[in-house]
């Protein structure tokens, strides 16, 4: 472990909120970090259940219609690769917010050090994970967990069978006001017709994601509390956390930022942020 619990960090437990006050409570969190020198690990939800595009995801990728039809909201994250599903259910989700100025400047570095609280959270859960050993070619790039699998930040299980492992999470940075994000999921259970349903394609099928993805539920016999118990557990002692929760300014803030540029087409579908803050 580094010495990055020096510094004073709170860890939120965070309730369910829809996919955009998510998006935008990790800005929030950033601009925290810079102004009352507080930085933040939390473990988070998606309800109700949303596709979180990748920054530079094309919008005809997404079958809208799928996603209006099953009750799917749609929004675009900073971080780059492909769109994932979400849900309060199968996805176990979790955010790192630190100053630049705290962390390695080089990128494959700070996923290394961001990165030791997820491998021990599957440590505990009893799950063989480590980052993947060589990049595997796409299958199809518009979807997360069926892009190219790159070393630097895709975990795969069981690690210690090459020929079987497959992935298990999906991790990503971005910076912003001198802050370093990063936010990944975690599979915790398979939910192949709502991963490839939200994409427009015909030539993806349910056994193509099952054959390239693995789950907590897949690799051991432990319950979705546990394993965020365990991921909430792993984050909170690496860093030397202490249990906090949003402020008022905070969500209020969130909620604006939501509004105007996370839940708001123009940012969805164009990159756009149309509005100012009203904050």
């Amino acid at each position: 472990m580094s010495d990055i619990g020096s510094r004073e960090w709170r860890f939120i437990r965070d309730e369910p909120r829809p996919g955009a006050v998510q998006m935008a409570l990790e800005e929030v969190a950033a601009r925290t970090a810079l102004e009352d020198d507080v930085r933040t690990v939390r473990v988070y939800d998606w309800e109700p259940s949303t596709l979180s595009m990748g920054y530079r995801q094309a919008v005809d990728t997404v079958d809208w219609e799928f996603c209006d039809a099953n009750g799917v909201d749609v929004t675009r994250r900073q971080t780059g690769g492909g769109g994932i599903y979400h849900d309060s259910h199968a996805d176990i989700s979790y955010t790192i917010v630190a100053p630049a100025t705290e962390v390695p400047g080089d990128l494959m570095e700070c996923y290394a050090l961001f990165c030791e609280p997820i491998l021990e959270a599957f440590d505990r859960m009893g799950v063989d994970a480590d980052f993947a050993p060589a990049r595997k070619k796409a299958i199809y790039q518009p979807a997360c967990y069926l892009r190219d699998i790159h070393p630097a930040h895709d975990i795969v299980a069981p690690a210690s069978d090459a020929d079987r492992a497959k992935k298990i999470s999906g991790n990503a940075q971005y910076r912003q006001r001198d802050v370093v994000i990063q936010h990944g999921s975690l599979s915790f259970d398979l939910e192949p017709g709502a991963h490839v349903g939200v994409f427009a394609t015909d030539d993806v099928v349910e056994p193509t994601f099952t054959d390239r993805v693995t789950s907590i539920r897949e690799q051991v016999d432990i319950d979705r509390k546990n394993a965020v118990d365990a991921l909430g557990s792993a984050l909170a002692e690496w860093c030397e956390a202490t249990p906090g929760t949003w402020n008022a300014d905070e969500l209020e803030a969130a909620r604006d930022l939501a509004g105007r540029k996370f839940g708001d087409d123009a940012w969805i579908k164009r990159r756009e942020v149309t509005t100012q803050s009203t904050s």
